[in-house]
C-alpha cells in the first residue's frame, strides 16, 4: 500500500511537471508551495502521532535526526503556528485538531517570566489559533501572557527587558539589563492584548518599548545593534553589543529582518508615522547593501568576513519577505512586494527548499542560529518555515485582493 508519502510525491511530481515552463503563473508558485509544505508537514506530523507524545520539532541534530525542544523554549510556538498556517492555507480540517492540540501544549507559557520570548510563543500558537479559527477561549492566554512579559518592563530605562543577566553564558557578559532586536517582534503580542482586553497598560508599555529602542539601536546608517544593556535603575545604555553577530559593530542579518518586521508591524496597531519611516529606513539598509547577495538570501551577518563562502540564512530571507508584503501595503507605490516576490522566490526554490522527505521534514534549508555559539549553523529552523508559510498566505491574500489585516 501506498504511503502517504508516496502519494504526496507523486502529486507533487505530477503538479511540477504540469507546470515546468520558462515562466510560472504566481498562483503555481504559491499553490506548489502549499503542496510541497503540506507533504513535508504530513510527515512530519504522522512521526509526532505516531509516538503518542507532544513532540516540539525545532531543527535538526549532526547526524540528522529532528531535535525535539521543552515548551519553554523560546521556538516552542514556531511549530504549532506552522500548522495553523496549514489549516488556513489549505483548508483542510484534517490540520485543525493538530494544532489546536500542539497550541494547547503550550498553556503554561501564559505565567512564564524568565525571559522576553513569549511573544514568540504564544503569538504564534495561541494568537493564530484566535485570528485562524476564532477561537474566542485562547483570550484569557494572551492576555495573561502580556501580563507575564510586563513584568519584564523597567520603567526607568523604558524596555522590556530581554534576558536575565544572573544566570547562563548571559551571565558572563556583564550586562544589567539586556535587550535584543529581537524583542521587537514579542510587541505584537503586548498590542493585542490591549486590543482584545482593553487595558491600555500593554499597548503603551509596547509604543515605550519601540520608542526607546529606535533611540538607542540604530546606527547613523539605519542598521541595528543586536545588543543594547541598560542600566535599570537609571536608564543609562551602558554598552552596545552583539550575541549572535559577527562583531558588535557589524550587522547581523535576523536583527535587521527583526527590525523591518517590527516596526512594520507597530505602524499596523499604532499608525504612527516614525514607525513607517523607520521600517523604510531599515529597508533601505538592508537593499542597498553591497553585500546583499543577487538572490536576496543574506549571509548570517552582513558584514562577516569569508564571503561568499560564509553561510546564508533563509530564516532572516524568510522574516523579511513576510515583512515587505506589509509593508507594501502601506506604501503601495514603492515596489516592495516585488521584492519579497523575488526572496520568496528564492526560497521556494531547490537552492533553499528542501526536497520531500529530507532535512528533516522540515520546509527550508540553510538557515543560522548563532554562529557564535557554534549553534545550529547551516540548518533548518521551524522559524525560518514560519515565516516563509505566513509570507505564502500574504502574498496569495495580496494578489486575491484581501486585506491582511
Amino acid at each position: 500500500m501506498k504511503t502517504i508519502l508516496t502519494t504526496l510525491g507523486v502529486s507533487l511530481f505530477v503538479l511540477a511537471s504540469c507546470t515546468g515552463q520558462k515562466s510560472k503563473p504566481e498562483t503555481d508558485f504559491i499553490q506548489e508551495n502549499i503542496e510541497n509544505a503540506v507533504a513535508q508537514e504530513t510527515i512530519q506530523t504522522d512521526i509526532i502521532e505516531k509516538s503518542g507524545r507532544i513532540l516540539n520539532p525545532r531543527t535538526i541534530n549532526a547526524d540528522g535526526s529532528i531535535l525535539y525542544v521543552a515548551i519553554d523554549d523560546w521556538c516552542s510556538g514556531f511549530f504549532p503556528g506552522n500548522i495553523w498556517y496549514m489549516y488556513k492555507l489549505t483548508g483542510d480540517d484534517k490540520w485543525l485538531p493538530l494544532a489546536q492540540k500542539y497550541t494547547e501544549a503550550l498553556d503554561s507559557v501564559k505565567y512564564l517570566t524568565w525571559h522576553h520570548d513569549v511573544g514568540f510563543m504564544i503569538g504564534s500558537s495561541y494568537l493564530n489559533g484566535y485570528r485562524f479559527a476564532n477561537k474566542e477561549e485562547y483570550k484569557p492566554v494572551i492576555i495573561q501572557t502580556a501580563k507575564s512579559l510586563s513584568t519584564r518592563f523597567r520603567p526607568a530605562a523604558g524596555v522590556l527587558q530581554s534576558w536575565d543577566a544572573d544566570k547562563g553564558w548571559q551571565a558572563r557578559r556583564g550586562w544589567k539589563c539586556p535587550v535584543i532586536i529581537d524583542n521587537m517582534m514579542n510587541l505584537e503580542l503586548m498590542f493585542e492584548a490591549s486590543r482584545l482586553s482593553g487595558d491600555s497598560t500593554y499597548y503603551n508599555i509596547a509604543v515605550k518599548h519601540a520608542d526607546t529602542t529606535m533611540k538607542n539601536h540604530f546606527r547613523d546608517n539605519n542598521s541595528c545593534y543586536h545588543v543594547v544593556d541598560y542600566d535599570p535603575e537609571t536608564g543609562e545604555v551602558r554598552s552596545r553589543q552583539t550575541a549572535q553577530g559577527y562583531a558588535d559593530e557589524s550587522s547581523w542579518a535576523r536583527g535587521q529582518a527583526w527590525a523591518l518586521y517590527g516596526y512594520t508591524m507597530c505602524y499596523r496597531y499604532t499608525r504612527d508615522p516614525k514607525y513607517l519611516d523607520m521600517a523604510v529606513k531599515v529597508h533601505d539598509f538592508i537593499f542597498n547593501n553591497p553585500n546583499l547577495p543577487e538572490d536576496l538570501v543574506p549571509y548570517w551577518d552582513y558584514d562577516a568576513p569569508n564571503k561568499p563562502d560564509e553561510p546564508r540564512d533563509a530564516s532572516s530571507a524568510a522574516c523579511t519577505a513576510s515583512a515587505l508584503y506589509e509593508l507594501s501595503t502601506y506604501l503601495p507605490d514603492k515596489n516592495y512586494k516585488a521584492t519579497a516576490d523575488k526572496i520568496m522566490g528564492s526560497l521556494g526554490s531547490p537552492a533553499y527548499r528542501a526536497e520531500v522527505g529530507t532535512n528533516g521534514n522540515f520546509i527550508l534549508m540553510h538557515s543560522v542560529g548563532s554562529i557564535p555559539h557554534n549553534a545550529e549553523i547551516d540548518v533548518p529552523l521551524n522559524y525560518a518555515d514560519y515565516y516563509f508559510l505566513e509570507g505564502i498566505m500574504r502574498k496569495r491574500d495580496l494578489e486575491a485582493g484581501k486585506k491582511l489585516f
